[in-house]
């Protein structure tokens, strides 16, 4: 059986958690194979809200196995806070989550660290969520880094205070001085110790040769991939496919479908280019139509139009084999849409290709027709405004890539199948 792979297309929050959820009971296995608490997957079941940060999507359904591979950085705080909110929610997911004891742990220093250089770089800024993600994917390129398994080893301490012992070093270097607060760290690496720290390339595997059908599960955007994203305003590890493969322990030949998930419009948390960026009364009518706040941070997201050119790499770098359009709900009332489909460069050229430095394109702009009807109560693709079903086939065409699945709001319910994906 073959891996299928869900990735955010744009530059994150694209509704990933929404898919997963909706898409979880057709797999045996939800594996995450990237990031950290940096990213937030925001679910809405019968009207309840959830935020995950580290935890698979599919720890809703007890039914299914969910996986922390080895390529995400765990904070054991953050860890500690989403089990306990589950669990005060009714949901138990002792039983059905394993964590990969090769995760890179977060310390409380690696925040430190995140806070002081983004500090230093001033108006120059990436727009961090300072969680310490970037510390922590650097002392493990670094071959520094403590992993999950390292906390049932008894010599776990000892490493501790030699990696925090250098990173104070570093601090107090560039003019910070404070101690790391650490008892709530050291109770959640005491809680995560209740939990199966295990060789989970092993089990992913065993699963595969049994017949299991898995969904790797992305974090943040391709277009924040540390390689193919909006370089240096990109997150610490790859996002795109690849990142399935080394972030799990699987093979290439073992991924199946590749699904790409993208809004309607354009987001963004943080700095870095984004050429479609709407300044105006329309980009704040996008903002709080669509509740553009961040999951992990509540920072205002930037709002833009859809950019085809990185809308096409992005397809182009991940191999996808099918598209999910999500937020479609919150262009209804606009009398017209905008979608990028070129870029002018600063030497006139035009081009349909994402160039090397993004933040000297400009985009043009083809304009289609709005539709003022609501439409997040509808059921069928039938029904929707013509404009709406106009929009969807000119982007299915243009991005050569089938539109699959059209979310028309935020909970499970509010999904319109366009074609079967299991059959």
């Amino acid at each position: 059986m073959k891996t299928d792979v869900l990735l955010g297309l744009q530059w994150g929050d694209e509704g990933k958690g929404k898919i997963v959820d909706y898409l979880a009971n057709k797999y045996e296995v939800v594996a995450r194979f990237q990031g950290g608490p940096n990213a937030g997957h925001t679910i809405i079941i019968d009207g309840k809200k959830f935020i995950l940060h580290q935890i698979p999507s599919g720890i809703f359904r007890k039914e299914i196995m969910n996986i922390i591979g080895n390529g995400v950085v765990l904070d054991p705080i953050t860890f500690k806070k989403e089990i306990e909110k589950l669990e005060a929610a009714g949901i138990e997911p002792r039983d059905n989550l394993f964590i990969s004891q090769r995760a890179q742990l977060i310390l409380p220093t690696h925040r430190m660290l995140d806070q002081a250089w983004e500090t230093l770089k001033g108006k120059n800024k990436i727009g961090s969520t300072l969680k310490g993600i970037g510390p922590t994917y650097q002392d493990k390129i670094a071959r520094l880094g403590l992993r999950v398994g390292d906390i049932l080893d008894a010599s776990f301490q000892q490493k501790y205070e030699a990696l925090k012992a250098s990173h104070l070093k570093h601090l107090s270097d560039i003019g910070f001085a404070d101690e790391p607060d650490e008892s709530p760290f050291f109770e959640a690496v005491e809680f995560m110790k209740q939990f199966t720290i295990t060789e989970t390339e092993y089990l992913l595997n065993d699963q595969l040769n049994k017949g299991s059908k898995i969904l790797a599960e992305g974090a943040q955007g391709s277009l924040l991939d540390i390689d193919f994203g909006s370089y240096p305003f990109v997150t610490s590890s790859n996002t795109t496919v690849a990142g399935a493969c080394a972030g799990l322990g699987i093979p290439p030949n073992t991924i199946g479908e590749v699904f790409g998930i993208f809004k309607a419009y354009c987001t963004r948390v943080g700095s870095g280019p984004f050429p479609t960026e709407l300044f105006d009364e329309t980009g704040e009518k996008i903002r709080k139509s669509g509740a553009e706040f961040g999951a992990t941070t509540g920072r205002p997201r930037r709002c833009g139009w859809l950019d085809l050119p990185a809308l096409k790499y992005a397809i182009m770098v991940n191999g996808i084999s099918r598209l999910f359009m999500m937020k479609a709900d919150v262009l209804s009332g606009f009398d017209k849409i905008l979608v990028a489909t070129s870029y002018k460069l600063q030497d006139g050229t035009i081009t349909d290709r994402v160039p090397f430095d993004h933040h000297l394109a400009t985009p043009i702009y083809k304009e289609l027709p709005g539709w003022d009807i609501p439409i997040d109560e509808m059921t069928d693709e039938s029904s929707l405004p013509v404009e709406l079903r106009d929009y969807v086939n000119y982007l299915e065409q243009e991005l050569a890539t089938p539109i699959t699945v059209l979310s028309v709001g935020p909970d499970r319910s509010q999904t319109i199948i366009r074609e079967e994906i299991f059959v």
